[in-house]
């Protein structure tokens, strides 16, 4: 199976994610960018542009970070033959969304962070430990 593929089948397990129907996944940072390397499928719009694996090995430090249990790329839709597009991830910790905010370095900073859940996103399998939240990290 290629890459394409195996995140063709991840992205559309709850139906067609481009259905605003549709509940929107939730993937690990493994799953999202292991065979990536589409520019602009995560942190559109920032210049100068970052290529995936810059991004992923920033969030991976997010995810070992103490006070952190997971980070999860929230799937937005895939209208892009080549690979699906998130504009948001999903940080599980006991930061606030300020804290979670200064984590970024410049070139990859979200526009906004808040806490909760997205209502059109799958999260029912996510574990939230004690004393941890979600924390929603938006790019425009």
């Amino acid at each position: 199976m290629t890459p394409l593929e195996r995140i063709t089948q991840l992205v559309n397990i709850n139906g067609d994610v481009n259905d605003p129907d549709t509940l929107r996944p939730l993937l690990s940072l493994e799953d999202f960018f292991s065979g990536n390397n589409i520019v602009g499928s995560i942190c559109c719009n920032v210049t100068p542009e970052q290529s995936p694996q810059t991004i992923y090995h920033h969030l991976q430090k997010i995810r070992e970070r103490n006070d952190v249990s997971d980070v999860l790329v929230e799937i937005t839709m895939f209208d892009d033959p080549d690979w699906p597009f998130s504009e948001s991830i999903l940080v599980i910790t006991s930061a606030s969304p300020e804290e979670v905010l200064c984590w970024f370095v410049e070139e990859i900073a979200p526009d906004e962070c808040w806490e909760g859940w997205s209502e059109d996103t799958d999260h029912r399998w996510v574990e939230v430990p004690a004393g941890m939240h979600p924390v929603i990290c938006w790019w425009d």
